[in-house]
């Protein structure tokens, strides 16, 4: 099982930036797939999810109206559009995917994130 994240960097207030999750090794699409994110000295948080045949996406408050969580499940991969970026948006930004039926779940390796000018 893998779950690969790409797309972070450095951007400016109010940029943007897409992230990618590439997924492998497992069902993609018997699985909801969410991106969590941590910022330094505090605790990882929920950003966005969506199901697993994407006709439900949930937002943390935070990020509503400015992030679009999105996913091909031909492709089998997730994404996240970042848009008006913030300097609190800074943070390591990982893909989870949590099974339907099932327990447990599978996390990817995190990209890191920095809104800074």
């Amino acid at each position: 099982v893998q779950l690969v994240e790409s797309g972070g960097g450095l951007v400016q207030p109010g940029g943007s930036l897409r992230l990618s999750c590439a997924a492998s090794g497992f069902t993609f699409s018997n699985y909801v797939m969410s991106w969590y994110r941590q910022a330094p000295g505090k605790e990882r948080e929920l950003v966005a999810a969506i199901s697993s045949v994407g006709g439900s996406t949930n937002y943390a408050d935070s990020v509503k109206g400015r992030f679009t969580i999105s996913r091909d499940n031909a492709k089998n991969t997730v994404y996240l559009q970042m848009n008006s970026l913030k300097p609190e948006d800074t943070a390591v930004y990982y893909c989870y995917a949590r099974p339907i039926i099932a327990t447990g779940g599978y996390w990817g390796q995190g990209t890191q994130v920095t809104v800074s000018s």
